[in-house]
């Protein structure tokens, strides 16, 4: 609290009439004093007198507060401040600084902590937003009483305005820049040029890569590894700081993952920016389908139905109508519209072929043993083979005695059950991502809605697993792999009954249409699978698994650090969680021999893109502002109170070992007294004593 004791005016008269008089009066006194006319001085001290009478003079002493200088304080905690011992020392740097501002007489401190990525922006890849930050610190200060800023950051800054101009706001005061890191850091890291988001299944595909180092030798080379899902891994020797082509081929539709990482340096900044991991969608072009039916009977149609109602579908499908050892006079060229060509479908085209489908057949000596032998090789080598049992899978003539019996997950006992029942899921079913929550699949009681059947081929189990069952627990539907490929069996030819609307019906078409993708190895179909996703700060993991498990799963960060996730069933064989992140870059997530990863924010960030501490960026604001850029690892400046800078006196902000901030020496009126000078009695006795002189003088 002080006081200041100033001069004021408060005119009896508007101004512009005062300083009329004031002229006038100067006006006359001159001429009087060219002319030497006698008492012209004494007429000079009646208009003094008259016109400060007018003026009304007060004195006015004010008591002030003095308000106190702001500080603010801007602590970058970008992911990249987490690199090397980047972080310990913004903590030292803010500790001190906290000292030494709040030891300062009359100033106030504000500190702000900025960079860190919220949750619900962490994917759009924005960096370190520090000017952003400060901007909106000092929106709500007034600008006079603003002492100046501190910025303890890396450099890496990424909402710098074009234009220096633009920071107008920020520079009424220095700006100062406490940089962390060192000047002479070294970071190799892994960039990704150009890359597919999606690709056609089993067509070359490439990934345009590049090694960037900053202190690497001329043909440096550098061992990047590529690992691709359900593909293996292979290392290649690559040029650094140039562009690489990788090529790659998807084995299958849907989501893929690609990892790369480029081996890491002798003290290297960070690996973080290391690895990168892509998800490329696989697209099949058109699903070439094989249908053969070996009889002519109600459910054929509902085959050929459902397989020509899909537009990506390229269907072949061949009738048998009758077998050729029957004779009945009718003449060969009107046996069939065409012949079965079956040494090119079967030998020359199998392998062109996504998807085969035998339904009711049975042996009649159409197709040669050598072809059965080559379905079976097609199946072993990653083909897909379905078989619908009809009462013939049951004979002497069943497609079960053929090279194929070793392939099929059930063997016939010989024996068929007419009598009606209702499939239901076993409990492999009720987990299974093939038959898990078909609709109707569970009704007010308990039980299925579906429609009965009314057949069923009675098998011993060699192997797979039955997903539809009898309620006597015999089974319906089995799947099975073999070797690289995949095999499923009905052993009813009544699931036409569900697409005739027969009782109800029942859902044909999503058993049929999710069979068919598990067949094709679609991701979202496997039983036993592992999946992470990062969505809205979280990683969410989800376990499918046919058996019931309460092993936590292990969650590997970009940093190396792991964490045990604990994983809760939510039904249909789906066990899942979720755990915060907020630190950009790859997640790997382990579960036993199961493995996937996740990837937080974008796949090159522009956060690690050069995580190099540097001067560049914030050296033009600090010069803008008479600020400074000055090393931490060099020690922290002594802090001064420097005078506000006017025109006619520049100083300096910033020197050797210290860095300046304005005293503005703001304040605010807490008390207020004018007392008037030109009293009235007193002024009205000296102009009468002066105009008593000058008649005087003037009457000599």
């Amino acid at each position: 609290m002080n006081s200041a004791l100033t001069l004021d005016f408060a005119p009896l008269v508007p101004w512009p009439l005062l300083l009329a008089c004031t002229v006038v009066a100067l006006m006359l006194t001159g001429m009087g004093l060219w002319r030497r006319a006698r008492g012209t001085l004494l007429r000079a001290l009646v208009a003094i007198l008259a016109i400060g009478t007018l003026a009304n003079p007060v004195a006015r002493k004010e008591e002030r507060s003095t308000l106190p200088d702001i500080a603010v304080v801007v602590l970058d905690e970008s992911p990249s401040q987490s690199i090397a011992d980047r972080q310990r020392q913004v903590e030292q740097a803010e500790a001190v600084l906290r000292e030494k501002l709040g030891a300062v007489e009359n100033l106030e401190l504000r500190v702000v902590r900025a960079g860190k990525p919220a949750a619900e922006t962490a994917d759009r890849d924005e960096g370190t937003r520090l000017f952003s930050a400060l901007t909106l610190a000092l929106s709500d200060l007034p600008r006079h009483r603003l002492a100046g800023s501190i910025l303890v950051t890396d450099g890496q800054v990424h909402d710098m305005p074009a234009e220096i101009a633009a920071a107008q706001d920020v520079t009424g005061a220095p700006v100062h820049v406490l940089l962390t890191g060192r000047p002479d850091e070294r970071d190799r890291r892994l960039v990704v040029r150009n890359a597919p988001t999606f690709g056609m299944v089993n067509q070359d595909l490439n990934v345009t890569l590049r090694v960037d180092d900053t202190g690497a030798a001329p043909n440096e080379m550098a061992q990047l590894r590529f690992r691709q899902q359900d593909a293996g891994e292979q290392t290649l020797s690559v040029p650094v700081g140039r562009d690489v082509t990788v090529p790659f081929k998807l084995p299958r539709a849907g989501r893929s993952l690609l990892e790369f990482d480029v081996a890491p340096i002798p003290n290297e900044l960070t690996p973080l920016n290391n690895r990168v991991a892509l998800s490329v969608n696989g697209v099949r072009d058109r699903l070439r389908v094989l249908l053969v039916t070996g009889e002519v009977h109600a459910g054929e149609r509902v085959w050929r139905n459902l397989l020509k109602a899909d537009p990506n579908v390229d269907l072949v499908h061949f009738t048998i109508l009758r077998p050729p050892d029957k004779q009945d006079g009718t003449p060969i060229r009107e046996l069939s519209l065409i012949a079965f060509p079956i040494r090119e479908l079967f030998e020359i085209k199998l392998y062109d072929f996504d998807l085969i489908i035998f339904d009711r057949y049975r042996r009649r000596g159409i197709l040669p043993t050598s072809y059965y032998e080559n379905i079976a090789r097609y199946v072993e080598r990653g083909g897909a083979f379905l078989e619908v049992s009809g009462p013939a899978y049951a004979t002497p003539l069943s497609i079960y005695r053929t090279p194929l019996a070793d392939s099929f997950p059930g063997r016939p006992t010989g024996t068929v059950r007419t009598e009606p029942f209702t499939p239901q899921l076993s409990a492999t079913g009720k987990r299974h991502p093939v038959t898990a929550g078909l609709p109707g699949s569970v009704g007010e009681n308990g039980q299925p809605t579906w429609s009965r059947w009314f057949r069923v081929v009675n098998v011993d189990v060699a192997r797979g697993y039955s997903l539809l069952e009898t309620p006597n627990r015999e089974p319906l539907l089995m799947l099975d792999r073999i070797d690289k490929g995949r095999i499923a069996q009905f052993y009813s030819d009544h699931i036409w009954l569900w697409s005739r609307g027969f009782e109800n019906g029942g859902p044909q078409a999503e058993v049929l249409r999710r069979l068919a993708h598990w067949l094709m190895k679609e991701p979202d179909l496997e039983e036993e699978a592992l999946r992470a996703e990062t969505k809205g700060g979280r990683l969410e993991v989800e376990r499918q698994s046919l058996k019931e498990s309460r092993e936590p799963v292990t969650v590997v960060r970009p940093d190396g650090s792991e964490t045990k996730l604990e994983l809760q069933e939510r039904g249909n064989g789906i066990a899942g969680g979720q755990l915060p992140v907020d630190m950009p870059g790859i997640y790997r997530v382990r579960d036993g021999a199961r493995e996937t990863v996740a990837t937080m924010g974008a796949i090159n960030p522009r956060e690690f893109a050069d995580p190099r501490a540097t001067p560049a960026i914030l050296k033009p604001l600090a010069d803008a502002s008479r600020g400074s850029v000055s090393w931490l690892r060099d020690g922290l400046p002594e802090i001064r109170m420097v005078e506000k800078p006017t025109r006619s006196a520049v100083r300096e902000q910033a020197g050797r070992g210290w860095i300046g901030l304005y005293r503005q020496n703001d304040f605010v009126v807490t008390g207020l007294t004018l007392t008037p000078l030109a009293l009235p009695l007193a002024v009205l006795t000296a102009l009468l004593l002066a105009m008593l002189l000058m008649w005087r003088r003037e009457s000599r």
